[in-house]
């Protein structure tokens, strides 16, 4: 017995191909307008207007905002609201008791540079606990892996125990975090804003579709500040990648921990943007979204922490726990380099486009290089410089100046555009002059210089935890934004020699007015460049090669060293693409 359905006559007519031809359009279009109806009720949701800011609080580090000379585009509070504020100082803190030596002036702050990915996660912890009054966090990325919701514990603790907690965090960067944020701003002290958020929650990346101009634009700040008295600035944003316990990829990077006056600096700023109309509560963005996202785990933070810290491994918690950094600040025997340090921070009005020229970074930031006199050393995970950058530091070299230039290799970078954007440049750069080097993703314990710096450390903390998990055969990549001006003035920020940094994303950073610092740092990049990067030159026929420094002796590739076939194809695609202007 054939049990087969009987094809119906209509099909088998001679007509029947044509038919079946229309019967599949029709079901096509309908297909279509019903994908169609859904694209536009989810971009409806992400398009929705943002909740209004009418009555929401506002709150100052200071009674008053530093003068505007000091603070290029302040303003009063950008918002309706009453202003509260705390004291200017807090004598019982135990940074409060951190003096200068005498004859230092009194407009200098002392300084000391983390370049250790390990010392820089147990310094934000320690701080957090010293604070007894406030503390200001703003941050471009937190992760909810073990060191983001660790640091999320250290702040509820903070809050639990009376200090005023501030977190700012971009919207961008904080994937799976809604239910956990809106928990921790429900305690009485901690107060959570998004900047420049998402209005939808569950589908946060279609926003894109409906409202790139704004969304493409992203605070990328980085900062943590406790009782107005001590801060921490650069470029490490707040994950297991940026503290040596990724099993992936460790990130070289570099923060700058100041005492002193530039604290309420950082402070003022953070105010800017606390206050600004980029600042939402996320307990206004939640309701009026409906919801939170629905990637997210539904455990307590307490739960999460408590199992994190059952298996934590004891070679990363050993680590901390030798951490002196903070320490031996606190017990006051370690000596800090005492010097004056200049806060430089694009005003929140870059995003509205009104700020004037004169007060953003790129400006700032290129007069301190028009001042050099012998050298400039740049260090930019992220470089891209465009035709104007690289016109700039062509001529600068061309002047006399030694223009070293330290970023990822192809192997090392984890944003094969970024790479694509910059290797447009590299010829003209290095027929000017321009010594170009490229971080390695690895580099052999035999190469490495013994003394920790900007570029080894990642590595360095990664063989102390070698063969014990937490992250120890992972390979490295570079993220730190340095600058060194004359082994006299030195940046640490957030600030990339890019695209974005330039014209689309808030950065901030610190200047450093101490030749002992800035000679220190420089000093570590003649020990490591040698181990830990390819020089990158022009051979007699004008191509591109690669120097890689051996104990064998001086190793020449032709090609981008170590990186996929796969990867170099990916690059040179990029390459011609019209997007060097959101890189």
């Amino acid at each position: 017995m054939d049990l087969r359905p009987s094809t119906p006559p209509w099909l088998t007519s001679p007509q029947s191909a044509a038919r079946r031809r229309r019967i599949g359009l029709v079901a096509a279009l309908l297909k279509a307008a019903l994908l169609g109806v859904l694209a536009l009720v989810l971009l409806s949701g992400c398009a929705a207007p943002l909740p209004s800011l009418e009555g929401r609080s506002a709150s100052m580090q200071f009674p008053l905002p530093l003068p505007a000379a000091r603070v290029p585009g302040a303003s009063a509070i950008g918002s309706a609201g009453a202003a509260t504020s705390i004291p200017t100082s807090a004598p019982n803190s135990p940074f409060a008791a951190i003096r200068p030596p005498a004859g230092v002036p009194a407009d200098h702050s002392g300084v000391v540079i983390l370049s250790s990915p390990l010392e820089a996660y147990a310094a934000r912890v320690l701080m957090i606990r010293a604070a007894v009054q406030s503390l200001d966090v703003q941050y471009y990325i937190w992760k909810t892996d073990t060191t983001g919701l660790l640091l999320l514990d250290e702040l509820r603790a903070a809050a639990e125990r009376g200090v005023r907690v501030r977190l700012l965090l971009d919207d961008n960067g904080i994937e799976g975090m809604d239910r956990v944020l809106a928990e921790l701003d429900a305690l009485p002290n901690l107060e959570v804003r998004l900047f420049n958020p998402f209005s939808g929650r569950s589908f946060k990346r279609l926003g894109y579709l409906s409202d790139f101009k704004r969304l493409n634009q992203r605070m990328h700040n980085k900062s943590l500040t406790v009782d107005a008295l001590a801060t921490l600035v650069g470029g490490r944003n707040i994950g297991d990648p940026y503290f040596g316990l990724d099993d992936e990829v460790n990130f070289a990077d570099v923060d700058a921990l100041a005492l002193g006056p530039v604290a309420r600096e950082v402070g003022a700023w953070f105010d800017q943007y606390w206050n600004s109309d980029f600042a939402y509560p996320i307990d206004r963005l939640l309701q009026h979204a409906g919801e939170a996202q629905a990637v997210e785990p539904s455990e307590p933070l307490a739960e999460r922490v408590a199992h994190i810290k059952r298996e934590l491994a004891a070679p990363y918690q050993d680590a901390l726990n030798r951490s002196t950094t903070v320490q031996a600040l606190l017990q006051q025997s370690r000596p800090l380099n005492w010097a004056r340090v200049r806060v430089l921070s694009d005003p929140p009005s870059k995003f509205t486009g009104t700020a004037p020229e004169r007060a953003l970074m790129l400006d700032r930031l290129s007069t301190e290089l028009g001042r050099a006199q012998s050298e400039v050393d740049l260090v930019s995970a992220y470089f891209v410089p465009g035709e104007r950058g690289s016109a700039i530091l062509a001529e600068l070299a061309r002047s006399g100046v030694q223009t070293r230039i330290i970023t990822n290799s192809l192997a090392a970078t984890d944003v094969a555009s970024v790479h694509a954007g910059y290797a447009r440049h590299r010829k003209a750069l290095l027929a000017a002059g321009v010594k170009l080097y490229e971080f390695k993703p690895d580099a052999s314990l035999q190469q490495r210089s013994g003394r920790a710096g900007l570029l080894n450390a990642a590595r360095r903390d990664r063989a102390l935890l070698a063969g014990r998990g937490s992250g120890a055969g992972s390979a490295a990549s570079l993220h730190g934004k340095t600058f060194l001006v004359d082994r006299s003035r030195l940046f640490v920020g957030s600030f990339n020699l890019d695209q974005r940094s330039f014209f689309l994303n808030s950065e901030m950073g610190l200047i450093i007015d101490s030749p002992a610092v800035s000679r220190q740092v420089a000093e570590g990049l003649d020990r490591e460049l040698a181990a830990e990067a390819y020089e990158v030159r022009l051979n007699p026929a004008g191509r591109l090669v690669w120097i890689e420094r051996t104990p064998e002796g001086e190793q020449e590739h032709r090609t981008e060293p170590n990186a996929s076939l796969w990867r170099r194809f990916l690059s040179w695609v990029l390459h011609w693409l019209p997007v060097e202007w959101m890189l």
